[in-house]
């Protein structure tokens, strides 16, 4: 039996601790035995519908009182678990089905598993020519036992935040997710009988799935799970349950915070909330601004919120979830350097004076992972020098599912190119500039789209993390970028143009360059991924 399943029966047999779902309205706790009881009879299910060890299953469900058993089900055929993105009401349904049609044909899934909200997609999956089970139905099997499980088996194909037209899966194995569980329990100083986790993440993210849900599943962790549709119907729903279950980790992207600091000053009282109690807020999955993290802590002070509690973090699928974290207690270290020496010579000098550039540390690697900074050439960088970010260890995935097949990640000594560019200080945190693909290059600087979206950002009537750059003419000696914000008053022609003339000045100051053109779009035109994240690449077309 692999470490990961036999780790998470035992978990089973002998926690106390569990999984709370269905707040606000109808909470209702299931300690971690009880959720292997339902996935024993899932795993019944399963078995008579013919899964069995190695084959690929596909996940369509909304609730994670459903998704967790199912996950664990799933593991005790000696399946691997894929779960597909969640069609949201601003989704484009043929688009979504057209997508979702790639990703089942690409794992090879002969069976998918499926429950409400998205019931409707039920015949328009039967139609594949896949098995379609419904969750509901597979409870009402007769429990069975566990299939024998190796470390090498793949426990779950994670889809890449761009999957569009060409999906691809990161291939995560039982070894994979014990090794950066193992770490991540090490570098949060986690207390499985005392801390309680509350997270609304996605479980189709890796973030919310692996590490917000599986992991703790794993070691038997208290949490509090909702929905991200739970979150944005009401964002103080987090304070609220941070609140009543005495809550010490949470984690969200940069995005949420910022949200969530304007909701508490807008609409709560000081001291409504009690948020004294967390002691890790991690913040990752995109760049962490500076800025915002600081704005959260102050609005936070009212309600208890530590500065220390928050905590920036690194991490992909690639790395099964997490790569660094901060070191708990030490809340966000900010590394501040001459901005125009990141741009031009690629250094990161530590500067207090002229024009510099504030960066939030991605804390120290976890055990059992090596970094490495290196340029176009693959020579390797001293510290403060900014290149490609490659990793190395027992966490990271070998490779990818793809409609062509398998694809290695690694290269012959093991290092994983990120795609992401940054830099190690001499303390040996991380700090991440951008993505290589993203960065625009204008007469030998990098100018890089966090510090643009985040000044257009600063412009009155622009929506909070609806600005986008998008860079124009790639590649070539006349390299330039355009911009686009999403706005409720786009249809107001003076609005529109202040706003035009704010962004290019708010540009001009922070990069010292003008955008080709800014445009004002309505309020979910621009693209993002299903986890939030900006899809610069896909936004080209808003700005010609």
């Amino acid at each position: 039996m692999s470490t990961f399943t036999e780790t998470m029966y035992e978990t089973a047999r002998s926690s106390p601790k569990g999984l709370v779902t269905g707040e606000p309205d109808c909470p209702v706790r299931h300690t971690w035995g009880e959720v292997h009881d339902r996935a024993r009879r899932i795993a019944g299910g399963l078995a008579a519908a013919g899964v069995g060890h190695h084959d690929a299953v596909a996940l369509l469900a909304g609730a994670p009182a459903e998704i967790a058993p199912t996950g664990q089900g799933v593991w005790m055929r000696g399946a691997s678990l894929t779960m597909l993105h969640q069609p949201t009401p601003r989704t484009d349904l043929a688009r979504w089905a057209e997508e979702t049609t790639a990703v089942i044909k690409m794992i090879g899934a002969t069976t998918v598993v499926i429950s409400d909200p998205f019931m409707a997609a039920a015949p328009l999956l039967s139609e594949l020519g896949v098995g379609v089970l419904v969750i509901d139905e597979l409870l009402g099997s007769s429990p069975i036992c566990p299939v024998q499980t190796s470390d090498d088996d793949i426990a779950l194909l994670q889809l890449t935040s761009g999957s569009t037209g060409a999906p691809k899966a990161v291939q995560i194995t039982h070894r994979n997710v014990v090794a950066n569980a193992e770490a991540m329990f090490l570098g949060a100083s986690v207390d499985i009988e005392s801390d309680v986790i509350v997270s609304w993440l996605p479980l189709f993210h890796d973030m919310g799935m692996t590490g917000y849900l599986t992991v703790p599943m794993f070691y038997g962790v208290e949490l509090v799970k909702v929905t991200p549709m739970d979150f944005l119907r009401d964002t103080l729903l987090w304070a609220k349950l941070i609140d009543k279950y005495r809550a010490t980790m949470t984690a969200a992207p940069n995005f949420a915070y910022n949200l969530f600091a304007k909701r508490l000053r807008k609409l709560a009282r000081p001291g409504q909330f009690d948020l004294s109690t967390l002691r890790w807020a991690l913040s990752g999955a995109e760049q962490v601004e500076p800025a915002d993290v600081e704005d959260f802590c102050e609005a936070g002070k009212p309600f208890g919120l530590r500065p220390e509690a928050i905590l920036p973090a690194y991490g992909m699928a690639e790395t099964t979830v997490a790569a660094s974290f901060t070191e708990c207690g030490a809340g966000m270290v900010v590394d501040e350097v001459d901005a125009d020496m990141l741009a031009v010579l690629h250094r990161a000098v530590p500067a207090t004076k002229g024009k510099t550039r504030r960066l939030a540390t991605l804390g120290r690697l976890l055990d059992g992972l090596e970094a490495r900074i290196v340029d176009e050439d693959d020579n390797v960088l001293p510290a403060r020098c900014v290149g490609v970010i490659e990793m190395r260890g027992e966490s990271v995935t070998l490779g990818y599912t793809t409609m062509a097949g398998f694809v290695a990640a690694q290269d012959d000594h093991g290092w994983y190119d990120t795609g992401d560019l940054g830099y190690l200080t001499e303390s040996g945190r991380i700090v991440v500039c951008g993505r290589v693909k993203d960065v625009i290059i204008m007469a030998g600087r990098n100018i890089y789209p966090t510090d643009i979206e985040r000044a257009a950002a600063r412009v009155s009537g622009v929506r909070a993390g609806c600005a986008v750059a998008v860079r124009l003419n790639a590649g070539h000696r006349r390299e330039t970028f355009a911009v686009a914000v999403e706005s409720n008053n786009w249809e107001d022609p003076a609005e529109v143009r202040r706003m035009q003339h704010g962004v290019a000045h708010e540009v001009v100051a922070e990069v010292d360059v003008r955008p080709r053109n800014v445009v004002v779009l309505k309020p979910g035109m621009i693209p993002k991924t299903p986890s939030g994240k900006l899809r610069r690449a896909h936004s080209l077309a808003l700005v010609n």
